[in-house]
């Protein structure tokens, strides 16, 4: 326990919500091989269509970024509708060393995605 009395913060938070039929999942924390197995569970458990809200994110690796990529291209071969908000360079820069940067569905803001893809 830290030493000002204070519980650890988690290092992944994950919650959703439903918005017009489409699965709204808020991240936040860190994307990296210590909480892969938790963000593939949530995801696994997300309903077809689906949003992914990475403006909490403080970091991604390049396993949390599979994942991503995963889930898109297996939610565009369903049909499902997917996009990603709230992207920062500089917290995901992965996504750009990349060049997938250029390829995802990306929007800054909720009502952005769901007008592109609602």
């Amino acid at each position: 326990m830290p030493e000002n009395g204070e519980e650890p913060m988690a290092a992944l938070s994950l919650t959703s919500s439903t918005v017009d039929g489409i699965t709204v999942v808020r991240v936040h924390g860190v994307l990296d091989a210590t909480t892969r197995a938790q963000f593939a569970d949530y995801l696994t458990m997300a309903g077809a269509d689906l949003i992914l809200d990475l403006a909490g994110v403080t970091f991604m690796d390049s396993r949390a970024l599979g994942l991503i990529v995963h889930r898109w291209q297996t939610s565009t071969t369903g049909g499902a509708r997917f996009a990603l908000i709230g992207v920062e360079y500089s917290k995901s820069k992965v996504m750009w060393i990349t060049g997938l940067a250029q390829r995802l569905p990306l929007y800054d803001t909720l009502d952005d995605a769901l007008a592109a893809i609602g």
